[in-house]
């Protein structure tokens, strides 16, 4: 059931990200700044998928992927670079929010704080492990999907979206597991899990990761087609 439910998720996420860049660029930064918004949210969630534990952010941060190289193909380097620091904003806006709310004291007829509390506690240390993976790896993926079309022109789509994309996801799962979720001794704060499991989780994630990859191929293809056929709206 998991598993259906994953990739549907994926596909209809994906399926957004092509319903956006038929609107046009300024609605791809939206939808970016929507997902990076959810997946620091979602990542606090935790499930077995085709028998790996993975985190809940997965699919909205593989969606992330594709808008930036939807945004490198069809706008240039420049556009998804510009994708990039919209979604660490985000983030940061996120952190800084959620922390200052915890900070007012709840009234007697509040009943949300427990649970607000639970939730965003463990936020600022998910936070800063999401922020450094997703400033590194999405530069990465911006500057290597640039790289790969500079060396074979308009040639091989596919090889310049998923070669990026691959690289990049496994900087980001590297960092963000390390940082943001396990306990190492040389962190100044506790995760959420131990160092035993790092490379199971990590190896979990990104595998993972790889399936939103290559679902979001043909989506990157059929861009193309919503330019063709809609361009005057793009």
């Amino acid at each position: 059931m998991n598993e259906l439910l994953f990739l549907g998720f994926s596909v209809f996420l994906l399926a957004l990200g092509l319903t956006a860049f038929r609107f046009g660029k300024m609605y791809i930064f939206i939808l970016i700044a929507v997902y990076s918004l959810l997946m620091n949210i979602f990542v606090l969630k935790q499930f077995t998928l085709f028998g790996f534990v993975v985190t809940g952010g997965n699919a909205l941060y593989g969606s992330v992927f594709l808008l930036t190289d939807i945004l490198s193909e069809h706008y240039g380097k420049k556009e998804a670079l510009k994708s990039v620091v919209v979604g660490f904003l985000v983030s940061g806006i996120f952190v800084v929010a959620t922390q200052v709310l915890l900070a007012f004291g709840p009234n007697e007829f509040d009943f949300a704080h427990p649970a607000m509390a639970t939730l965003f506690t463990v936020t600022p240390r998910i936070l800063l492990g999401s922020m450094l993976a997703y400033a590194i790896a999405q530069s990465f993926d911006v500057w290597a999907f640039a790289k790969i079309k500079q060396w074979t022109g308009d040639k091989f789509l596919f090889l310049r979206n998923n070669g990026s994309t691959l690289i990049s996801q496994a900087i980001d799962t590297l960092i963000f597991t390390a940082v943001g979720l396990t306990t190492f001794s040389w962190l100044p704060f506790e995760g959420v899990i131990s160092t035993e499991i790092f490379w199971s989780v990590a190896i979990a994630t990104y595998l993972i990761k790889i399936i939103v990859a290559f679902i979001d191929t043909p989506f990157l293809y059929l861009s193309y087609w919503v330019k063709k056929f809609k361009g005057k709206t793009i």
